[in-house]
């Protein structure tokens, strides 16, 4: 069992949801944690209020959100839900809308989700995996996609295979290909920067944490992953640890509340999208 599905169950995944709008596609994700004791109504309060607070910034990839709060007395354990809807929704993002699946995370604390937040962001992100999920009959056979057990061995080796493949030849590639590496010429920061990039949600353990895992799987192929350290954190936080970093990624709504704090905001709008993060970390480190 993943990282991932431990924190799922069938009891919190819900599929062809009808929902009339986005607080209730929320709200109904909330319900599914509510129904196995894992949080109580309060949070699921605090998830809707959160976008009304901070706008649909929870909408990290095409037809995708993801629901969360900060940790509080709200949440006794930490665990998501996963709710498919009928008919896409409006969130009111520019580029992401509409949402056809919203996942929700209760967390206890800022650290205990890492994990499972990297391997939801990689299965989101893979237009493969996600084709499945979408055609999914019954939260089982969700589960077994998520866990990796939907494919037959020889079908798993090849995607193995395959995968593989795809890294060797990004790490062989040049800027100018369809691959992540950079020039040899240009394998390190320049002697002005501090070597640390901050990814912002509005609290700092959700979405930011999306935004973490893909620019960390980008530099790693850029070399960079020993040299260059990124760090999630909400919007109050990151204004004080600014002066410590290079450059800010986050979405277009938190940008808006940042403000200037003084180094490059970027907006990201497919927070699972390692192409955008490359591309973004490109032309602020001037590559």
């Amino acid at each position: 069992m993943s990282t991932l599905t431990s924190l799922l169950s069938q009891s919190r995944i819900d599929l062809d949801v009808t929902a009339a709008d986005w607080k209730t596609a929320v709200a109904h994700s909330g319900e599914l944690l509510e129904s196995t004791g894992s949080i109580d109504a309060a949070y699921t309060t605090a998830m809707i209020d959160s976008v009304i607070d901070n706008g649909p910034y929870i909408v990290v990839a095409p037809g995708f959100a993801f629901a969360h709060a900060r940790p509080s007395e709200a949440v006794h354990e930490t665990a998501m839900s996963w709710v498919r809807l009928a008919e896409p929704v409006e969130f009111g993002h520019e580029k992401n809308d509409p949402v056809t699946l919203v996942v929700a995370l209760a967390a206890t604390d800022a650290t205990t989700h890492t994990s499972a937040m990297a391997q939801l962001a990689k299965v989101v992100g893979r237009k493969s995996t996600r084709a499945k999920l979408d055609a999914a009959q019954s939260p089982e056979e969700i589960l077994a996609i998520l866990d990796g057990r939907d494919a037959p061995a020889s079908d798993a080796g090849s995607a193995a295979a395959g995968t593989a493949a795809a890294d060797s030849t990004a790490a062989a590639g040049t800027a100018a290909g369809a691959s992540y590496s950079i020039p040899d010429g240009e394998r390190y920061p320049g002697g002005n920067s501090r070597n640390h990039i901050l990814t912002v949600c509005g609290n700092g353990l959700g979405t930011s944490l999306f935004l973490k895992n893909t620019t960390e799987d980008v530099l790693k192929r850029w070399g960079w992953d020993a040299l260059v350290s990124v760090e999630a954190t909400d919007t109050i936080s990151a204004k004080g640890k600014a002066k410590d970093a290079d450059l800010i990624l986050t979405s277009g709504e938190i940008a808006k509340t940042l403000g200037d704090p003084g180094i490059p905001v970027w907006v990201v709008e497919n927070f699972t999208s390692p192409r955008e993060i490359d591309s973004a970390l490109r032309a602020l480190y001037a590559l």
